[in-house]
């Protein structure tokens, strides 16, 4: 993947996403100013994002894939999955409140979390290893909250801004990959007891561990691993549904039970 971004101008990239995340405000798509930006200039920024994170202490608990529906990537315009960054402190508990005044434009997404027990390296990586490598799946929905004005972005942008990640929400009941199918998985996503969004496991690459191994392949060329013990968000299985202050969000997962949260 080639770059067109020098040191200096991926240091300043970063910066100006950490402060927008940091703040809660909007800013231009950084494509506006650097229209030749590429998808491997977007992860350079990321790169950067990440290791500012951690240099503030925050620790890195694992990774997401976006943009793996057809309806997402039709919704946001955009012809690839992208992978992200999960730290600590984006984690909430279930039933939690959400504080929607950390965040710009707040949407939410049910997704099949995978918490692994052996390290997977990338290239090669194959939908059956993950199955391998999994310790257990469990239900999750993901807070995006792209923090570009009007919710308009292309795949560099994105990437730069960490996939639009913000928070997520992990719970139901962990089951043994091996003992559902989950291509067939079937969820169910309620705003304030209404149903707004539904689907099947899927909508993600025909089956959720294609994500994950996809994601796998994307960190081997980044020179990264996916270690034992990291918690991976497989993609939204829905479009995404916008979420304001007095909201409660229900996701009801086949098999792997609800997870639910309210906004403030």
């Amino acid at each position: 993947m080639s770059t067109t971004l020098t040191h200096e101008e991926v240091g300043r990239l970063a910066e100006r996403v950490d402060d927008a995340q940091r703040r809660a405000h909007a800013i231009a798509k950084l494509t506006d100013e650097f229209p030749l930006m590429t998808v491997a200039d977007g992860y350079a920024v990321q790169g950067d994002l990440r290791r500012r994170r951690i240099a503030r202490g925050a620790r890195l608990v694992g990774w997401k894939v976006g943009l793996t529906s057809k309806a997402k990537m039709q919704q946001m315009g955009v012809h690839e999955p992208s992978i992200g960054f999960l730290m600590d402190d984006m984690a909430r508990p279930e039933n939690s409140a959400i504080d929607t005044s950390e965040l710009v434009h707040p949407r939410v997404e049910c997704e099949v979390a995978f918490v692994t027990k052996r390290l997977l390296r990338g290239p090669g990586c194959t939908m059956q290893q993950v199955l391998d490598a999994t310790d257990f799946v469990l239900a999750a929905v993901e807070i995006i909250d792209s923090r570009y004005a009007g919710f308009k972005f292309d795949l560099p942008s994105v990437i730069a801004d960490n996939g639009s990640s913000a928070r997520f929400v992990g719970g139901g009941r962990a089951r043994y990959a091996g003992e559902l199918d989950l291509r067939t998985l079937g969820v169910v996503m309620e705003k304030n007891g209404e149903i707004v969004a539904m689907g099947a496991a899927a909508a993600v690459l025909g089956h959720p561990a294609e994500a994950i191994a996809m994601l796998v392949n994307l960190l081997g060329t980044q020179d990264q691993e996916l270690p034992a013990g990291s918690f991976v968000m497989s993609g939204g299985i829905t479009e995404a549904i916008h979420v304001k202050p007095g909201d409660n969000v229900v996701a009801r997962f086949q098999e792997l039970g609800s997870v639910s949260m309210r906004f403030i």
